[in-house]
């Protein structure tokens, strides 16, 4: 293992175990909290995708006429990440993103989309995010969230957002969430059938293939480069408190709601 890794995995694990141990999951009971939890988290599954693909933009060429550029193995890596992420399959084999496959279990639990879905149409018309968020209402922990992402992605330090997708994004889903979605499954197998399917999903191929790819994709670019080690780490430390307070606004607005219940 790369020592810089290493030692960004053993100054971010405080970090890390407050997301994994953060107290939203406990206020998750029934499918009208996971609503809410979905409404925050369906922001950072599409930022992901942004991250990504803003990643393949600076490695890869995305442009005509094409070129080599880059790194053969960096490209390699990336690609391969995009092609589980942007053309993964349903349970039911069909092609779909892990963004679209969210999309598909809101749906089926009845979680409202249609916010969502105003933010997407507002900032593919006008690329105007502040009004791409008023228009929808987003919450504010996850305009918080989304705009550190693309505040990090208009750096255009291609081993900044690596960091952040690496170390920020991946392996952040603790085992008493997914003991909480079991027993949401057990008594309604018809609503969260799909929720349960992307969470598996995302920990067999994010969790495990595509972490690591992620991490050599990391060393790659940062090298033996101090400094970027360096930025890396503070970047990462400073996505890793945006989950937090984003689940801090998932967490305060359950225990509203389950106070009037």
């Amino acid at each position: 293992m790369n020592d810089h890794i290493t030692r960004i995995q053993q100054n971010i694990e405080p970090l890390r175990q407050q997301i994994i141990q953060h107290k939203v999951y406990s206020v998750i009971n029934d499918i009208e909290d996971l609503k809410v939890f979905m409404k925050y988290h369906v922001y950072a599954v599409w930022d992901f995708m942004s991250l990504l693909k803003s990643l393949q933009n600076s490695l890869t060429c995305t442009s005509v006429p094409w070129f080599p550029t880059g790194d053969g193995e960096t490209r390699n890596l990336i690609n391969e990440i995009v092609a589980g992420e942007e053309s993964d399959v349903d349970s039911e084999g069909n092609f779909k993103s892990h963004f679209e496959l969210y999309l598909d279990a809101m749906a089926q639990c009845g979680a409202d989309t249609t916010e969502i879905g105003r933010f997407i149409t507002t900032l593919r018309e006008t690329g105007d995010f502040e009004k791409a968020f008023d228009t929808a209402g987003t919450p504010e922990k996850a305009r918080e969230f989304v705009r550190f992402t693309f505040d990090t992605i208009s750096t255009r330090k291609d081993y900044l957002q690596a960091a952040i997708f690496t170390f920020g994004r991946e392996d952040l889903i603790p085992g008493m969430f997914m003991s909480i979605i079991e027993d949401i499954h057990r008594n309604f197998p018809d609503s969260i059938s799909i929720f349960k399917y992307y969470l598996e999903r995302h920990i067999e191929v994010d969790g495990d293939h595509h972490s690591h790819l992620a991490l050599r994709m990391t060393a790659n670019l940062c090298e033996k480069n101090e400094a970027f080690w360096q930025e890396a780490e503070q970047a990462t430390i400073a996505s890793l408190e945006k989950r937090i307070a984003l689940w801090d606004g998932v967490y305060e607005e359950i225990a509203v709601e389950n106070i009037t219940k």
